[in-house]
């Protein structure tokens, strides 16, 4: 039995205790503190879910679910029949509003008439046809062609990473490694374990018959030179990283935690991240780690030093301005003087 906590989206799966044979493989996993327990391969925690997800893609608000091993088909083909039926409802619109609007229309020299008065009509219309109607129905053509080409894009995006045997947030790991190893210039190359070489293998790690997807979600094939632990060793590697050029700041001023600051500042009011990820409430005197950011915002973690290792980390973004570099000796961690306030 694995050692890991984990679900794979619409079904809720836990599989508890370690077993001697594969104890060894924990050094090569990433630790949830939070779920109290190790992530398999390709898993990652929902902030929103509150659980560990097998192959998590990405969180969707609109299904209120995580997109995973277990529904990663269902959401893609979803992605492909929103469009599909919206084009439909496209085609009944345009041919309603065409129909409706073909007696109504007279032509002049220099103008062109539209009465949308009840016409008297052989055969009368089964509903009438009024101003209402018609703006209700292009109101409805307008969001029906809108959905169609945002839906689609996503389903485009979709069907890449599923191509290549990704998911979102595999992407973006990639997108890091090769940012890792050109920085460093260590000479390594990242290859991505779980690319079966040929679109058809990738495709069917998704699709299948039955509507079941292939394995288990915690054992996966890999391809030759390859092994289960390559993506998550990279992941500690990246891990290692962040804490090796994160920044500690400390906190000058009070923040609440909302989204847009009105006494922060215009400029920190409207460049407010446009993400899910959370802020967090700051105290004046509060220690942060912060891993990247922008020009008005950073993002980081809260240094929590009653709590120890074991507690909930708190991470997310707070304003710039609410905080200032934070020097200090690495052998004693005591603040030295000279701190600068950080621009």
């Amino acid at each position: 039995m694995w050692p890991f906590g984990v679900s794979g989206g619409l079904q809720w799966t836990v599989f508890s205790g370690v077993s001697t044979e594969k104890s060894q493989d924990c050094m090569y996993l990433q630790y949830c503190k939070v779920c109290q327990s190790y992530k398999a391969p390709r898993s990652h925690h929902c902030r929103k879910c509150n659980r560990c997800v097998m192959k998590m893609d990405h969180h969707c608000p609109w299904i209120n679910n995580c997109c995973g091993y277990q529904n990663h088909a269902s959401f893609t083909l979803f992605l492909l029949l929103a469009p599909l039926g919206c084009i439909h409802a496209s085609f009944i619109f345009i041919m309603t509003m065409y129909t409706q609007l073909y007696n109504r229309i007279s032509f002049g020299w220099s103008s062109v008439k539209i009465d949308m008065s009840a016409a008297k009509r052989d055969p009368r219309p089964i509903i009438p046809f009024g101003l209402s109607a018609f703006a209700a129905s292009l109101f409805a053509l307008g969001l029906a062609l809108g959905t169609t080409i945002a839906v689609g894009m996503l389903f485009i995006i979709q069907m890449k990473v599923i191509l290549t045997n990704k998911t979102s947030i595999e992407s973006w790991i990639e997108e890091k490694a090769k940012d890792r190893i050109q920085y460093y210039q260590t000479g390594e190359t990242f290859i991505f374990p779980y690319d079966m070489g040929s679109k058809w293998k990738n495709f069917r790690q998704v699709f299948t018959w039955s509507g079941i997807p292939e394995g288990d979600g915690l054992d996966w094939p890999v391809r030759d030179g390859c092994h289960q632990y390559s993506l998550t060793i990279e992941q500690l590697k990246q891990k290692a990283d962040k804490r090796v050029r994160s920044v500690r700041y400390r906190a000058i001023e009070d923040y609440s935690g909302v989204c847009c600051p009105v006494t922060k500042g215009v400029k920190t009011f409207f460049t407010t991240p446009c993400t899910e990820e959370p802020r967090i409430a700051l105290s004046k005197g509060d220690l942060i780690l912060a891993t990247r950011g922008l020009k008005h915002w950073m993002y980081g973690e809260k240094i929590l030093i009653s709590d120890g290792d074991g507690g909930i980390r708190e991470r997310g973004w707070f304003p710039r301005k609410c905080v200032e570099k934070y020097q200090y000796d690495s052998e004693t961690d005591q603040p030295v003087d000279g701190e600068k306030k950080s621009k």
